[in-house]
């Protein structure tokens, strides 16, 4: 069966329609903008975000912004968990600007384990490697490019822009700077609306374009706790009630749970969308699936062939609980005294932290296990922005000077991002990220991430263009 990704290796085939056959202007600076950025190490245990938003604002000092449009705010008590707020007035003071966010953080890398140095960039066999290659390095690089490309042109727009390059995105964080901003600076990050990460391009595996992806809301991350405490005993006298067997069958239970499908307006207009492209490219089968679950998410065939189809389509389609750590015993001679597991979930939008933790406790089926949230990052149950047509009229209009005949498909974001801070907020936030990938998404937050040269250079160019065209716009 085929993935989201890896459709038939005969569609939609098409070269860019705007790849110069020089470098694209500025490319060379952009270039220097994205080493120096993947090259300062910004994770949460040996890095400092601060550090590479102050390097960020050096490169912004040219355009000779005042102080209170071009700041490194880092929250008290947090001194390398700094961001960089860059704001460029537009010609009509009384509209808001645009928001062009990007976070600074990135997931742990150990040396030992990358083929390459994570924190130096490599380009080699069409390929940029180093960890924030792709999440979320390219992005702030853009960005940061972005006005200084204006500023290159003397072109001021009608709608001003903001840049915030922020941190404490990824897990492990100490703060996270985007929730700390809107409650101490809200002004910072006042915008009409806001580009996030993450829609991406989607590749086969044959490299070839499947659709391009416009984010509308996302999946709400929340962690549990599943424990079982004991009094333990010695080990050569085992007992019939042992906290390591007790959870380990929780855990069976749990994995053997499926939530209910369910569908928002833009992942619904994903599947309506990606079904058309199957029937039309000789997978009727796979299409005649996601038509049905379309029509009834209560067609639990249906909904079997999608889930077994692709992960992310089946993340996609429901809120979904995964067991990612382990903790138990005390001692190799011992009977365990606690068990504990921590359970991820990814709670589909308008689901609740505690009426998941209800269907947790209930599948779980064992008072003897307890079930408890950890700490609550973020307003659960925001609804999806709406995707206007202000939002995808220029979006369409650019993705067709670059790619004829992509798609554009609207979708819910499996993963979490700080978009789900603004959107609570009242910002409407879009995952616009027109860098295609391939099935293994550029191997985020894995080992070797690497983001396709060509891919990166058509990201920014595009990304260029489309915000010159949201921020003129009448």
């Amino acid at each position: 069966m085929p993935t989201a990704h890896a459709i038939v290796a005969t569609v939609l085939l098409f070269a860019s329609a705007v790849a110069p056959a020089a470098p694209w202007p500025g490319e060379a600076r952009f270039r220097e903008i994205y080493r120096e950025l993947v090259e300062t190490d910004t994770t949460h245990s040996a890095g400092s975000c601060t550090r590479a938003a102050e390097r960020m604002a050096a490169r912004l000092g040219p355009l000779g912004l005042p102080a209170a449009d071009l700041r490194v705010i880092v929250p008290p008590g947090f001194p390398e968990d700094g961001s960089l707020i860059a704001r460029v007035p537009g010609r009509d003071a009384r509209a808001k600007p645009i928001l062009l966010l990007a976070h600074l953080d990135v997931v742990e890398a150990r040396r030992e384990d990358w083929t390459r140095d994570p924190f130096r960039l490599v380009e080699e066999n069409g390929e940029f490697y180093g960890r924030g290659a792709s999440d979320d390095k390219s992005m702030a690089a853009i960005w940061v490019d972005l006005l200084l490309r204006l500023a290159d042109e003397r072109h001021r727009p009608r709608r001003g822009l903001t840049v915030a390059l922020t941190c404490g995105e990824e897990s492990g964080a100490r703060i996270n700077t985007v929730e700390w901003l809107l409650a101490h600076e809200p002004g910072a990050l006042e915008a009409a609306f806001a580009l996030n990460e993450y829609a991406r391009g989607e590749l086969d595996a044959a490299g070839h374009r499947v659709a391009l992806e416009v984010q509308a809301g996302e999946k709400f991350s929340q962690s549990y706790r599943l424990e079982v405490t004991n009094p333990g005993g010695h080990s050569s006298r085992p007992l019939p009630d042992n906290a390591i067997y007790r959870l380990a069958h929780a855990l069976t239970r749990l994995e053997a749970h499926e939530f209910p499908v369910e569908f928002t307006d833009a992942s619904r207009g994903y599947f309506a969308g990606m079904a058309g492209i199957l029937a039309g490219r000789g997978e009727p089968a796979l299409a005649q699936a996601l038509s049905a679950l379309v029509r009834d998410p209560t067609d639990r065939a249906a909904a079997a062939t999608v889930a077994r189809a692709d992960p992310s389509w089946n993340a996609m389609l429901r809120t979904t609980c995964v067991a990612t750590m382990l903790e138990a015993g005390h001692a190799l001679n011992a009977l365990p005294q606690r068990a504990r597991a921590s359970v991820n979930c990814r709670l589909f939008p308008g689901s609740s932290v505690e009426s998941v933790r209800q269907v947790l406790a209930t599948v779980v089926a064992d008072p003897g296990v307890s079930v408890a949230p950890l700490a609550i990052r973020g307003a659960e149950g925001v609804a999806p922005p709406p995707l206007t047509p202000a939002i995808l009229g220029p979006l369409e209009a650019v993705a067709k000077e670059f790619w004829p005949g992509v798609p554009i498909l609207p979708v819910l974001q499996p993963a979490g991002t700080d978009g789900k801070f603004l959107n609570a907020a009242g910002i409407p936030t879009y995952g616009i990220e027109p860098i295609f990938v391939g099935p293994d998404l550029g191997n985020v937050h894995g080992l070797n991430e690497h983001v396709g040269v060509v891919s990166l250079l058509e990201g920014r160019e595009f990304l260029y263009r489309l915000v010159k065209r949201y921020a003129d716009a009448p």
